[in-house]
């Protein structure tokens, strides 16, 4: 399946009905009877005069936190006879809907909620989320959308979200730090195409550096942080997570094997407890943008997305660094990167659900789109604002050129978050060098293939 123009048609006929019940029985199983309080924290609390609130709870956190607030006051500074509140819940796992459905379960929950587009379909299947149709009143609003991001939104053929923004992911580097090191930067001119893996591997030795107690204090590449995914390797040496003909997933791939030998051997080779200990800080839920060692000038290469560029225009204003593309198994070969994003939802048992659907049409349509994307450097969803020169730096161009040529995405399965966490944990061990990597990824398959059956045949057509 290709990124940009893949879509998403599930054939379920042998799926469970989602229903109230089947709600329950999912909240039951994923622990939510026994999830921990939390505190939620109101940005931006509601005015509105005839007491009609419409409840919407993020995890972002600064700097897309604070650009989200004035998305919301400009929202609510123009509409009528409603106002937003926007609640910062406790960032989590982006698998992680505990708390959410913690709070449908007690009839607390938001009227709109953030959630990772990925998941979409496998919360829809849960009967977390609420179907989109009958707001929409006949309108083909999803066909105001990238292919793949209105294909992510869709569970069984009906509409569960609104996609709200899109990313792709790229190699950043750090031109001071490389030049010191005596490396040769025309390597890195994108026009050249991408670099090879195992001449990233040889650059990263030159930067790396140890303090007395044998730990990393500099490192040229942590090739597993920030966005060093199992999906990016996998991509990266064309590797393919799902045959459609089979309705199978197939995370033991051997392209898939192969890209994951590399990243063992890349952490063996550099000390596995070593690299861990340099990287694994960054793995932390809310951890800092102006922490990373990459703004700090103490990692030299990391692949990460274009949300990046604003991060380091507020956290290292005076870096000079480029961009290019994630590098290839081997020369020649053509690059590679992959998109996400998220949406907006409305969860079941939603107060104001008229108002809340207002809410989303606007915030995940052209106007809020727009302010986002300007303020954020991420790209848009809405399909009319992405040659929209005006709303691209020429770094965040770089990403944009990329998003409907090469793109790939993650396939929209009821299991995608299942899928997810199972690829983590996998990841995990293959970077930790505690398990072979394709005993790692058949254990993957495994524990997924038996959740996705139930929902065979499915149909991604592109």
């Amino acid at each position: 399946m290709t990124g940009g123009g893949s879509s998403f048609v599930g054939n379920c006929a042998s799926a469970p009905r989602v229903n109230r019940r089947r709600f329950v029985q999912s909240a039951v199983a994923l622990g939510a009877a026994t999830a921990l309080p939390f505190s939620p924290r109101v940005i931006v609390p509601a005015r509105a005069q005839g007491g009609t609130t419409v409840t919407f709870w993020t995890t972002f956190v600064d700097p897309d936190l604070s650009i989200l607030k004035k998305i919301v006051e400009t929202f609510n500074g123009q509409t009528q006879g409603f106002q937003v509140e926007l609640t910062q819940i406790p960032p989590a796992q982006v698998t992680d809907v505990t708390k959410l459905m913690t709070a449908v379960r007690g009839g607390t929950g938001p009227d709109v909620y953030h959630l990772d587009r990925f998941i979409v379909a496998q919360r829809a299947a849960d009967g977390v989320l609420q179907d989109l149709t009958e707001y929409m009143g006949g309108e083909d609003l999803l066909g105001n959308y990238l292919p793949f991001a209105r294909a992510e939104a869709t569970f069984q053929g009906k509409p569960y979200a609104l996609p709200f923004d899109t990313d792709a992911r790229a190699l950043y580097y750090n031109k001071g730090m490389l030049t010191d090191a005596g490396v040769d930067l025309a390597a890195f001119d994108p026009a050249k195409g991408p670099l090879v893996w195992d001449n990233v591997k040889e650059i990263a030795a030159k930067l790396n550096k140890k303090g007395p107690d044998g730990n990393y204090t500099q490192m040229g590449i942590v090739p597993w942080i920030p966005e060093g995914w199992h999906y990016t390797y996998g991509f990266s040496w064309g590797a393919s997570f799902f045959d459609q003909s089979k309705c199978e997933v197939t995370p033991d791939d051997p392209k898939m094997v192969a890209a994951s030998q590399w990243v063992q051997d890349f952490c063996k080779d550099f000390g596995v407890q070593q690299v861990s200990a340099f990287g694994s800080p960054v793995l932390q839920n809310g951890f800092p943008p102006p922490q990373h060692p990459f703004a700090l000038g103490r990692q030299a290469m990391f692949i990460t997305g274009d949300w990046w560029i604003n991060n380091l225009r507020l956290y290292a204003p005076k870096m000079d660094y480029g961009i290019t593309f994630i590098p290839a198994p081997k020369q020649g070969d053509a690059p590679s990167t992959w998109a996400g994003g998220w949406s907006v939802v409305m969860p079941q048992g939603a107060k104001q659900p008229k108002e809340a659907f207002e809410f989303m049409k606007w915030i995940a349509g052209e106007p809020g789109q727009r302010l986002y994307v300007a303020d954020s450097a991420h790209l848009p969803t809405w399909k009319s604002l992405l040659p929209d020169a005006s709303l691209f730096d020429p770094r965040h161009k770089f990403f944009s050129d990329q998003l409907l040529p090469i793109a790939k995405n993650r396939p929209p399965l009821p299991v995608g978050a299942k899928y997810w966490d199972e690829l983590t944990t996998a990841w995990q061990a293959i970077y930790l060098a505690q398990q072979a990597p394709a005993d790692a990824l058949k254990t993957v398959k495994d524990r997924v293939q038996p959740q996705l059956q139930r929902f065979c045949p499915i149909t991604i057509a592109s």
